[in-house]
């Protein structure tokens, strides 16, 4: 981040926060706040990239498009980064990425910010009305499938290595977390 980044006044907005560019830490936009959060460990970046190539055949049979890391905006002035989405066909320019055509945004937990992906990005997640949440925990490796039930996520199904989670929609494929290594 710049030094221009730590001198600007608050509120930031949609505006200010795509002005920073690129940035080697992952920058979210909250509501006039900005979370900066440093690049993932490995291990959750051979999570990313493993359950992308898992998920990959499911979502292309599906018509769908998978991707990692995107600017994700829930509403104007609300921009997460999900570790990954599947979303219907989008401009392969796009900045953004609008929630309206995210059929499935998954979170992998870290040490500093579980909390975060648990409760406030799965809550902002639901308000925006996007279909499926996954959440994956490292450690023990849980994977827990949630479905948009009005205004909230239920969970759908769940498993840990040695089991398959099986995913109805928007794909149709089975997963066992032991494959993700």
């Amino acid at each position: 981040m710049t030094t221009e980044a730590f001198a600007h006044v608050f509120p930031w907005t949609e505006e200010d926060y795509l002005a920073l560019g690129q940035t080697n830490d992952r920058v979210e936009l909250f509501d006039g706040s900005l979370v900066v959060s440093p690049a993932p460990t490995i291990r959750h970046q051979v999570l990313s990239v493993a359950l992308r190539n898992a998920l990959h055949p499911a979502a292309v049979a599906a018509g769908l498009d998978i991707y990692l890391a995107v600017n994700l905006r829930l509403r104007p002035g609300r921009i997460p980064i999900p570790d990954l989405v599947i979303t219907r066909p989008i401009e392969q320019d796009t900045l953004v990425v609008d929630a309206r055509v995210v059929a499935l945004v998954c979170e992998i937990t870290s040490p500093s910010n579980a909390g975060h992906d648990r409760i406030l990005k799965m809550h902002h997640y639901a308000v925006a009305g996007i279909p499926r949440y996954l959440l994956v925990e490292p450690k023990p490796l849980t994977l827990q499938l949630h479905r948009l039930d009005g205004d909230k996520y239920v969970e759908e199904a769940r498993a840990v290595p040695g089991e398959r989670l099986l995913f109805t929609a928007p794909i149709v494929t089975e997963l066992d977390p032991a494959s993700l290594g």
